[in-house]
């Protein structure tokens, strides 16, 4: 490929992640505006609703075909797994201070490393077993345990992160064999009849404004992941998901601007370790699927 395209997609790439990022921080703020009306769990069932009704055009486009497979317990569990993520990170949002709760989302990377080495059985070599120990420092620093009221709901985020690292090990498996249509298009089809019971037992009716805020919450979503799908494919892994860090700036500024929220250094440092821990982890993950595609081409 010639340098000049070689530019334009980075470029293209670089701004759908931003783009993606921006939308994501959108959702979270609209997370904790419609929390004051709405129990977070009853808020992941119409994010999930909507999210579902915003992708219909997209189904139909694709029809019946998009969901045969042959895995179907898989994705039962890869859905399951990811709404207890879902629940668990939404009801932290309403209680943590927002750039906290998105700087601890970052620890997803180091607990899909830790699962790729243990129930995967991949190669993790000392580098970025130093990656995963240095990003877990980062979280300390970010948590720095004591008995406030923030450590319970840091660790619930925490467990979001790692029920949702779960969740990737499991897509990975499945996309050796199931189109990565398929693994979206059965994530908001599982997860919305599966999300409705837990919304029950805290149901109540949301007012006017407040449908507003969670339509545009399903809104926000569905387009945040379509944006971070399309730039992932734009250009390398590695060379656009560190964008994905500007999150937590978006996140910052936003909820300064709606929720007079302030963020204090410790965050600020612990969440930049922790990004750049996944971030080298990703960068290495990159180096070894091009390595890998190279062995492969060369054999055949």
């Amino acid at each position: 490929m010639q340098p000049h395209k070689v530019s334009h997609h980075l470029l293209r790439g670089i701004l759908l992640m931003l783009a993606a990022a921006l939308a994501f921080s959108v959702m979270n703020v609209l997370i904790r505006a419609a929390s004051s009306r709405l129990h977070a769990f009853e808020i992941a069932f119409f994010r999930n609703l909507f999210g579902l009704l915003f992708m219909l055009p997209w189904f139909m486009k694709y029809g019946l075909t998009v969901i045969k497979t042959a895995r179907l317990p898989l994705f039962m569990i890869r859905a399951v797994l990811g709404l207890i993520s879902m629940l668990c990170f939404f009801w932290g949002l309403t209680v943590l201070p927002l750039a906290k709760a998105v700087a601890l989302g970052f620890t997803v990377p180091l607990f899909v490393t830790i699962g790729a080495a243990l129930v995967l059985k991949e190669d993790v070599h000392m580098r970025r077993w130093l990656a995963v120990i240095i990003g877990f420092i980062g979280t300390l620093i970010i948590l720095r345990p004591t008995v406030d009221g923030d450590l319970v709901p840091s660790l619930v985020v925490i467990l979001s992160a790692v029920t949702m690292a779960i969740s990737v090990l499991i897509i990975k498996n499945l996309s050796r064999t199931e189109r990565p249509n398929t693994i979206v298009i059965f994530m908001v089809l599982l997860m919305t009849p599966l999300s409705f019971p837990v919304a029950l037992t805290v149901w109540q009716w949301p007012d006017a404004w407040t449908w507003f805020l969670l339509i545009l919450l399903g809104f926000s979503g569905s387009l945040g992941h379509l944006l971070f799908t399309h730039a992932i494919r734009s250009s390398e892994v590695s060379l656009v998901m560190p964008f994905d860090f500007a999150r937590l700036p978006f996140v910052i500024v936003l909820a300064w601007l709606f929720f007079d929220e302030s963020v204090d250094r410790w965050t600020l440092i612990g969440a930049a370790i922790v990004f750049a821990s996944g971030a080298y982890i990703a960068h290495r993950e990159a180096q070894l699927n091009r390595r890998r595609a190279r062995v492969l081409k060369a054999a055949s």
